[in-house]
This record gives C-alpha cells, structure tokens and sequence, in this order.
C-alpha cells in the first residue's frame, strides 16, 4: 500500500503557524462540548475545561503576530493550511448534524 501524499502546506510565519494550530485546537475542544453530537458530560465537562487554556494559547498567538507587526491576516493562504490540516472536518463538529429522515 502506498503512502497517502497530502498537499504541502503554505508557507507560513511561525506565528501564522501557532495561529493555526491554537485555532484548530479550540475548534476540537467545542466539538466535543456540542451538545447534538455528545454522549456523555463527563468527556463535555473534559473538553470545556481544555478550552479556556486552548482559547488563552490562540489569543497568544495573535498577540504575539500583532506585537510582530503582523497585522494582517492573509485568509487564502491560512485557509489552505487549515484545508490541509484537516480543518473543514474539525469545523463541523461544531455545526448540527444533520437531521436523519
């Protein structure tokens, strides 16, 4: 079987790439607390409490790309990284499942 090749990721600053990843990581964290796709609190009570520290990291992240002079934020660009990290799958945990019929 052969190695599945994923798509390089854009270059990035490094604090492009900690943005990416905090964001990702907040992203995992309400996931798992959405209510319509959980079931039990115990791992919603986990993920909550994971996400103030992940929240605290991703503003970290964009504090330290704007002390930088990093001011803008180039979309293209970081929305092909969070494509390739896997970040429209992660993005929808957080929607509503769709309904079955």
């Amino acid at each position: 079987m052969e190695p599945t090749e994923f798509p390089p990721l854009p270059a990035l600053t490094q604090a492009e790439g900690e943005f990416v990843d905090c964001y990702l990581a907040v992203l995992d964290q309400v996931g798992r607390i959405n209510p319509a796709r959980g079931s039990d609190t115990y791992s919603a009570l986990r993920a909550a409490q994971a996400l103030a520290s992940r929240a605290a990291a991703l503003r970290d992240a964009l504090t330290l790309m704007h002390e930088r002079g990093e001011r803008q934020i180039h979309a293209a660009t970081l929305a092909r990284a969070l494509r390739v990290l896997d970040g429209e799958r992660r993005a929808g945990r957080v929607a509503m499942p769709p309904t079955s019929k």
